[in-house]
């Protein structure tokens, strides 16, 4: 009986393997579905990878029969010199990350993009070489009008402009490495809720990533997660260039958790960006002001945020050209040094945290700030300041606060001040000291300032 049933179940063991053997090899004999068939047979069109003649026609054929019938294009690993291609709506091009390489092969713009509903680009390595994109392009990828974008696990590398120059599209830029672009690495510009996540943008001549418009108004982006480094200032200036992350007349915009280092202006800077999120960023070794809002914006959170090394810290500036209603809460700013990118002709360098109107700075902590911790107004620039429960220590001056008429009103109150070497509270006029330390007397001579609750350690 027992040989009996071993030998049952030998013989459906081996049908079974059989059976499977059977449909195994009839799976392997099946033509490929339509679909896969489309993204790895590129013969037909006589493009061979590694070959170092121009393949634009041939490519481009490619992306657009692609593009009509729904396929997918899967470019195998190469290298692949092209030049103005225009991408078709509703393509998705894909390669071999890393090895799979599109090189300009000079003579103008390389790959363009406009009025698309969507476009799928990953996997895939553009590499400019620093060659010419002539007028016509602002970026060595250069995409306008696209609903749906998406750019995802893609090296971008040697534009002679911007990296990508991405205007009116929504979508996501994902996942990207985008290097040694000699203007920005991505140009955003009068986006539709873009989102800008995880890229590592580095080496660039003037700027990391830059999400502007044209005239100010609702744009919705969000940059977060990414790393930006190494951005030079090539092209000169006291702030347009060398930035890691630069908002510019963008509003209801969201910059959190990156980390950025080794800027030659700020690490963050928002000029007339309403109702900007400034959170949970690592800022390091800023050449300049590390996290800047300023001119005419209404709105902006700078909270949790981390600076190391810069110039000045956190400034909320420009109330004369409207910049005001903020909150600055939860930062740490440390390390500070008065050498500037060029020749200050207002406060200079060295300060921790700046505020001119209607902002509350709480919860702070503040050290080595070599001119002053705080500094509260500007001449008579200075409307509701409340400055509550900060730490500073280790800095020139504890809290500058204008004391010019028709400056408004401050409240300081409840502050921690430790090792300051020029007292812990100085009424200011534009940079001038105008008082002894107020902290021990002298401050209700000044009705528009309340002090109360400070200490000095």
């Amino acid at each position: 009986m027992l040989n009996r049933r071993l030998l049952l179940s030998s013989i459906a063991s081996m049908a079974f393997c059989a059976a499977v053997s059977r449909v195994s090899s009839a799976a392997a004999m099946k033509p490929a579905p339509d679909g896969l068939r489309g993204t790895i047979d590129i013969s037909g069109y006589g493009i061979t990878p590694d070959t170092t003649g121009d393949q634009s026609q041939a490519i481009s054929r490619l992306f657009e029969e692609a593009a009509a019938q729904g396929l997918p294009v899967l470019l195998p690993a190469g290298d692949y010199r092209v030049s103005g291609i225009a991408l078709p709506d509703t393509l998705w091009v894909s390669g071999v990350p890393g090895r799979t390489r599109l090189i300009h092969a000079g003579g103008g713009p390389f790959l363009t993009g406009d009025g698309l509903s969507k476009l799928t680009l990953s996997d895939l390595v553009f590499d400019g070489e620093g060659k010419s994109l002539g007028n016509e392009a602002g970026g060595l990828l250069h995409l306008r009008g696209i609903a749906d974008l998406t750019i995802e696990n893609c090296t971008i590398t040697g534009a002679s402009k911007h990296g990508v120059h991405a205007e009116r599209c929504g979508g996501r830029i994902t996942g990207n490495g985008i290097l040694q672009a000699a203007f920005a690495g991505l140009y955003a510009v009068d986006s539709a809720r873009l989102a800008i996540t995880a890229n590592t943008v580095s080496d660039c001549g003037n700027g990391g990533i830059l999400v502007h418009r044209w005239e100010a108004g609702e744009d919705g982006t969000m940059v977060s997660g990414n790393r930006v480094l190494k951005i030079a200032a090539n092209n000169g200036g006291t702030g347009e260039n060398g930035n890691g992350i630069n908002i510019f007349r963008a509003w209801n915009v969201m910059v959190s958790d990156n980390h950025i280092a080794d800027c030659a202006f700020s690490a963050i800077r928002a000029n007339a960006a309403t109702n900007v999120q400034i959170s949970s960023n690592q800022c390091l070794r800023s050449g300049e002001t590390a996290i800047y809002s300023e001119f005419g914006f209404q709105g902006a959170i700078v909270s949790g945020n981390l600076v190391d090394g810069a110039a000045n810290g956190i400034l909320i500036v420009n109330f004369d050209d409207g910049g005001r209603l903020a909150t600055v809460s939860g930062n740490i700013v440390r390390n500070l040094h008065i050498d500037g990118p060029y020749v200050h002709d207002g406060a200079g360098f060295g300060f921790g945290i700046a505020a001119e109107a209607d902002t509350v700075i709480s919860g702070n902590v503040i050290e080595n700030a070599p001119k002053w911790g705080l500094m509260l107004g500007w001449g008579p620039y200075m409307r509701g300041i409340v400055a509550t429960g900060n730490l500073v220590r280790g800095s020139g001056g504890g809290c500058a606060v204008t004391v010019v008429e028709g400056a408004g009103t401050a409240l300081i109150a409840n502050n921690l001040f430790q090792d300051v070497r020029d007292g812990a509270i100085l009424g200011f006029r534009w940079n001038g000291k105008a008082t002894g330390d107020l902290l021990t007397g002298g401050s209700e001579a000044f009705a528009h300032l309340t002090l109360a609750g400070n200490r000095l350690a």
